[in-house]
């Protein structure tokens, strides 16, 4: 049973309500947000309507603030906005959600202000954003507006989404939209792109920047902002309406070549059961010199099996396999052979990997398999060729090998304090001291160094080598 001093709710009520409202405005003397908290909650005791006024002013007087936002201030203000944001949805949405929802649209009309005198680098303002609009979409779907006017609101949303707060929020409401509102908000992008562009007189145009063809205009970057919401959000209402080839008409034929993107489309067409225009798409983006990320090499096979081509899908992972040394086009490969057969491909494919001609990718493949055994053969005869400065590889190498492999552990361990050293380092001796401690629990389990120096030997270079790296030698202790 928890004792009577332990703070939980069911002791705090024992207080008493004089108790608590004593305790409540002592606590909130010099802290602001705790204030604005109760005062949102005596206002929501006496009316919704109340606690919106309330919580309207709140919002304005953020909304006119120019004040930058500093880091020191960013923790309190980041929970400000959260703490409108939950009024909104939580205390609002249920006694009023016509009410909360005008609301949730007003505090997602703050944000190009507030990332104007605030650096998100940390994203957590953009999170309370996108949380926003979770409860616009929740809100709307207990409202139900009229398609026609939801739309019109998105509309101007996608007007002002400098920021990218209003990202998704087409998707997120297109159930609410329907069909009705998702053709409405298309035929005003298209009439917002249909636009005549008349250039000002050359007498007026505004100089905002420069370029190495020459000046840049005012209202050619109001151009272009234009254009790329017309495309954004006509994308969107493709997607959210299903609607494949509108969806590919937002991009041009440069930008279809774009391996990223055409993984993109080609996904979208094998959904589609287009299979065969996916391949298309993603052959003429085959030739691009921009790399091909793993859902492009994902989206062919994926096509190859949708055209009941089997063995193409198979010889493809096999030579992206080859070619990348990425386990995941290997595991899909070994996945779909028979049974017995597995075990010959992976040895193939382990063979294949520790004869690459570049050790360091070989040593990942081999780590990540995992291929222990192998591994340590490659560190043993090819120490040399892995450069100690790549510790994302040789950092887990090592410490895969450890238990099992210790001369081939100590090894890649040396590696990484001898390049430590060697180009002084200094933020990673601490790392290169705990290296060195994990080296000297290895050295009893090494029966043979072979033709490396054993462990003594090997600290004792360290000493005559490097005796003047003094804050080394302080980390190791």
């Amino acid at each position: 049973m928890a004792s009577k001093t332990t703070l939980n709710a069911k002791n705090l009520e024992a207080l008493g309500a004089a108790k608590l409202a004593e305790l409540a405005l002592e606590l909130a003397q010099g802290d602001a947000a705790a204030k604005r908290r109760l005062k949102i909650a005596l206002a929501a005791a006496a009316s919704p309507g109340e606690a919106a006024r309330e919580i309207r002013k709140r919002l304005t007087t953020i909304d006119t603030s120019r004040s930058r936002i500093g880091w020191r201030r960013m923790s309190a203000f980041v929970a400000d906005l959260e703490m409108q944001r939950t009024a909104i949805a939580g205390t609002i949405g249920p006694a009023d959600p016509a009410e909360a929802l005008d609301l949730m649209w007003r505090f997602l009309s703050l944000a190009p202000g507030i990332f104007e005198r605030t650096e998100d680098g940390s994203g957590h303002v953009s999170a309370v954003f996108d949380n926003a609009l979770d409860d616009l979409a929740a809100l709307a779907a207990t409202v139900r507006p009229s398609p026609e006017a939801l739309a019109e609101r998105v509309f101007a949303a996608l007007q002002e989404n400098d920021h990218g707060q209003y990202e998704g929020v087409v998707g997120r409401l297109a159930p609410v939209l329907g069909a009705g509102g998702l053709a409405h908000l298309k035929s005003r992008l298209e009439a917002l792109g249909a636009e005549a562009d008349t250039p000002p007189p050359e007498d007026e145009r505004v100089v905002v920047g420069w370029s190495p063809a020459g000046p840049l205009y005012a209202h050619d970057l109001e151009r272009t902002r234009r254009t790329m919401t017309v495309r954004l959000g006509l994308r969107d209402v493709a997607e959210a309406s299903g609607d494949v080839d509108a969806y590919i008409a937002q991009y041009d034929a440069k930008a279809r070549k774009v391996p990223s993107i055409a993984a993109d489309l080609a996904a979208r067409l094998i959904a589609a059961g287009r299979a065969a225009e996916a391949l298309e798409i993603l052959a003429a983006s085959a030739r691009s010199s921009l790399p091909r990320p793993p859902e492009w090499d994902a989206a062919k096979t994926a096509a190859l099996e949708a055209l009941d081509r089997p063995d193409e899908a198979q010889a493809y992972r096999w030579e992206r396999f080859e070619a990348t040394l990425d386990p995941a086009p290997l595991r899909a490969f070994i996945k779909r052979l028979p049974d017995f057969e597995d075990f010959e491909a992976e040895e193939r494919a382990i063979a294949f990997a520790s004869a690459h001609p570049d050790a360091l990718p070989a040593l990942a493949f081999l780590t990540a398999w995992p291929a222990r055994r192998a591994a340590a053969a490659l560190v043993l005869s090819r120490i040399a060729e892995l450069d100690g400065s790549v510790y994302d590889v040789l950092v887990p190498a090592a410490e895969a090998l450890e238990a099992e492999h210790p001369l081939a552990s100590t090894l890649l361990l040396r590696a990484l304090i001898d390049d430590t050293l060697a180009a002084s380092r200094s933020k990673r001796y601490r790392h290169a001291a705990r290296h060195l401690t994990s080296l000297v629990a290895l050295a009893p389990r090494i029966d043979d160094f072979g033709p490396f120096a054993p462990h003594d030997a090997y600290v004792a270079r360290l000493d005559e080598i490097y005796r003047r790296r003094g804050a080394f030698w302080a980390a190791v202790g």
